[in-house]
């Protein structure tokens, strides 16, 4: 049938109320699971969501973006069913007695996109088994391919004086053939769950293993404040790490460039590199692997 979502039987939709039974439990973090056979950005829709006051928890995934977007502006699409495109409202200024979290400073917040890169490498690993590896601050890695990217935006409050909400967004490339890789205007190459040999490219079970592996570590940071040393997350994102130790060049956003060997990410994490100028920590910017 001419449209159906099971013309393409490698390619079968998202079940939403199978996810929402799975996900959307007693005592468990996400609230809302809306599967949209298209939408414009995902991150839009919950950035949106959240001006409207939504609480955290809530989840948008898209079977199709026709505008998705990456950092600085830069467009990430996917043939339909062929990848997941999720993103989720969360709002860690927000203290929530009941789970007993306080609310996290705003300095903290650049944790976000590595906390999403920490369970998004072991929802792949463990699921599809393939050495996925991050790349700071914002990608996953196969083979020295992208496979994912991850995007956090800031959400201002409506003037009542609250901190912002933030929106984190996963792009990951699942079953994507060769010739339908999207152009990567970085330079680094793009690659997909399959053309890597993954042993599983069930999109259901991925992203289940996402959300939860996001649910708990989240849980475990807001615990701690913030704190990615206590609860573990520091650690846990320099084992996946594949940056941290090796020479890099990296593009400022102001257009400055720095070269040197990334040696750690530290406590606020910021990417640690030994130029010739000295250390340099580095809270955003563009990073290329060069050996």
């Amino acid at each position: 049938m001419p449209g159906s979502p099971y013309t393409d039987l490698d390619r079968p939709p998202l079940d939403q109320r199978a996810l929402h039974r799975a996900l959307v439990v007693p005592g468990g973090f996400w609230t809302r699971i809306d599967v949209r056979p298209e939408t414009g950005s995902t991150n839009a829709d919950v950035a949106a969501a959240a001006g409207e006051g939504v609480a955290e928890g809530l989840v948008v995934v898209a079977e199709r973006q026709t505008a998705g977007r990456g950092r600085l502006g830069r467009q990430w699409s996917s043939p339909p069913r062929a990848g997941i495109a999720a993103s989720v409202l969360l709002r860690p200024g927000v203290a929530v007695p009941e789970r007993d979290w306080p609310p996290v400073p705003v300095a903290g917040y650049g944790w976000l996109p590595l906390l999403a890169g920490v369970a998004l490498a072991g929802a792949v690993a463990r699921l599809a088994e393939v050495p996925a590896v991050l790349k700071w601050p914002n990608d996953l890695l196969v083979e020295d391919a992208k496979c994912a990217g991850i995007l956090a935006e800031s959400v201002p409050a409506a003037g009542n004086g609250e901190p912002p909400a933030i929106v984190l967004g996963v792009g990951l490339n699942v079953t994507l053939r060769a010739d339908e890789l999207p152009a990567n205007p970085t330079g680094l190459p793009a690659t997909s769950l399959r053309l890597a040999g993954a042993t599983a490219t069930d999109r259901d079970p991925l992203l289940r293993a996402l959300l939860r592996g996001l649910a708990d570590w989240y849980d475990r940071w807001r615990a701690a404040s913030g704190d990615a040393d206590v609860c573990g997350l520091r650690d846990a994102y320099l084992r996946h790490c594949a940056t941290v130790g090796r020479e890099v060049r990296v593009l400022l956003p102001g257009g400055e460039t720095r070269t040197g060997t990334a040696t750690s990410v530290d406590s606020a994490g910021r990417l640690l590199v030994d130029t010739v100028d000295g250390p340099t920590a580095v809270a955003a910017g563009d990073v290329l692997h060069l050996r």
